[in-house]
């Protein structure tokens, strides 16, 4: 695996993948749009992802002063951590948020202690998401169904998506025709990639995970007909979408067959962690991976325990949980 994050490059007309380094290469993204007054920036990554933000839009030819926009699908922490500081450095700019994420912005203390719960302590927060800045409440605007963001000419539509969160909307750009899905659209590590496509997998983290919202998002996007999708976790699936979502939401499908197989009690949520585990071998041998099963188990063992996690805290909400 390559061991430091590629360059900011324009993937479509317009949009400009940006590098967060979070955790690794390749992991987590930020994504510059351009229209005719003014750019937006989709996702912030974490408060140490600020320069490479900084430098994507240097190289993308965008002032700091010209960015209108900074938006954020979700309030979870490696895709908002770095909003307060990247704002502290875009002085004409906007916190474009969910409504039910918003205060979580404006004061992160409540955001911060969640995380810390499933994280491990607050020096591991400050280790993989840097110094969580709060926001001005002026500098925020609250994002409902519907909402457009005009970048001059160029208009990006908010959609609600919940499924992975309740606050989570996805981010439509006719221009282009494409959706920044956050994670409403699962995720998809380009060294997994083949001749048959991206490999697609569900991020099912805590504590909002909701399988028959996350369908009806889904679908909600795949009426629009897109031609693109530009996934956080990460970079741009382009051609075969319904396909693509059919994978995805067969992953999410075992995810809940897993996580419903499971014995209840205090052993459920490693039990689980198993199920995915073996899940994940299986689905890569079916399309014929050639690496280890220690490459692989590595590569997606932060998402094996958070989505481990986030079933369990689904399994314990349902009726006889």
């Amino acid at each position: 695996m390559k061991s430091t994050i590629s360059p900011p490059r324009e993937v479509a007309p317009g949009v400009v993948l940006v590098d967060t380094g979070y955790v690794g290469p390749g992991i987590a993204a930020a994504w510059i749009v351009k229209g005719g007054g003014s750019a937006a920036v989709i996702e912030t990554g974490t408060a140490h992802s600020v320069p490479h933000v900084l430098a994507g839009l240097a190289a993308a030819g965008v002032a700091p002063e010209g960015v209108s926009h900074v938006l954020v699908t979700h309030v979870h922490l490696d895709h908002a951590a770095g909003a307060g500081a990247l704002l502290e450095r875009l002085p004409a700019a906007r916190l474009v948020v969910h409504p039910r994420g918003a205060r979580h912005m404006i004061d992160p203390s409540k955001l911060l202690a969640g995380a810390a719960e499933v994280y491990g302590g607050t020096e591991a927060i400050r280790r993989l998401y840097g110094d969580v800045r709060p926001v001005p409440a002026e500098r925020v605007v609250e994002a409902p169904e519907g909402t457009v963001v005009d970048l001059g000419g160029r208009a990006l539509r908010m959609l609600d998506s919940p499924g992975h969160a309740k606050h989570h909307f996805v981010v439509h750009d006719p221009a282009t025709r494409g959706f920044f899905t956050g994670d409403t659209f699962g995720i998809s590590y380009r060294e997994f990639d083949d001749a048959s496509g991206p490999f697609m997998y569900p991020t099912t983290t805590p504590v909002q995970f909701d399988p028959p919202a996350l369908r009806a998002s889904v679908a909600r996007m795949l009426a629009e007909r897109p031609e693109r999708m530009y996934l956080t976790h990460y970079g741009m699936i382009e051609g075969r979408i319904p396909e693509a979502a059919a994978a995805m939401l067969a992953a999410v499908d075992g995810h809940v067959a897993v996580a419903q197989g499971a014995p209840p009690g205090p052993a459920r949520q490693a039990a689980i962690r198993a199920g995915l585990a073996a899940q994940l071998l299986e689905l890569l041998a079916g399309r014929g991976w050639k690496g280890t099963r220690e490459e692989a188990l590595a590569s997606f063992s932060v998402d094996l325990d958070l989505n481990a996690q986030g079933l369990e805290f689904w399994m314990a909400s349902q009726p006889n949980g």
